[in-house]
């Protein structure tokens, strides 16, 4: 069974189960981030967040931005897990994991991976704070919403 390495889950996400896809005898390291739900953002309360995503066009970016790591670190191997749907405080919402032979390219892949996911990738949260609710209108928080949400394709 081919595990897929680019992944849209409405399911809870393990970092363990992401970093498996990657491990091979080739690589001596193997790094993972995990991107959680925080309580605070800028001096507001969080309860919660609601992720949505245009679900083919999300996996395709994934795969663009797993090609332009390999084209950057050739020995690398990544694979990324994003969750969609309403996760709440300590939940997972992304696993990146990369493998290379050497820690030095796993680590610097894995942090251009969560910085090219938060720009090119269509996936969209609305936060839920104590006061109110708001959606942010693309990952690096530069562009907003001026009323309504994303309108997910899939």
């Amino acid at each position: 069974m081919t595990m897929a390495l680019f992944e849209i889950t409405n399911q809870p996400i393990s970092a363990d189960d992401t970093a498996a896809k990657v491990k091979r005898p080739e690589a001596g390291a193997v790094v993972t981030f995990a991107g959680t739900v925080r309580e605070w953002t800028n001096g507001r309360r969080t309860r919660k967040l609601q992720y949505a995503a245009y679900e083919s066009m999300a996996v395709r970016q994934l795969e663009k931005i797993g090609r332009e790591v390999q084209d950057r670190w050739p020995d690398t191997q990544a694979a990324v897990t994003h969750r969609v749907g309403e996760l709440h405080i300590t939940d997972t919402a992304v696993v990146i994991a990369v493998s290379s032979p050497h820690r030095r390219a796993a680590y610097e892949a894995n942090e251009y991976m969560i910085e090219r996911i938060k720009e090119l990738v269509p996936i969209w949260k609305k936060e839920f704070y104590e006061d109110g609710t708001a959606w942010v209108g693309d990952q690096l928080g530069t562009t907003a919403y001026s009323k309504g949400g994303p309108k997910p394709h899939d």
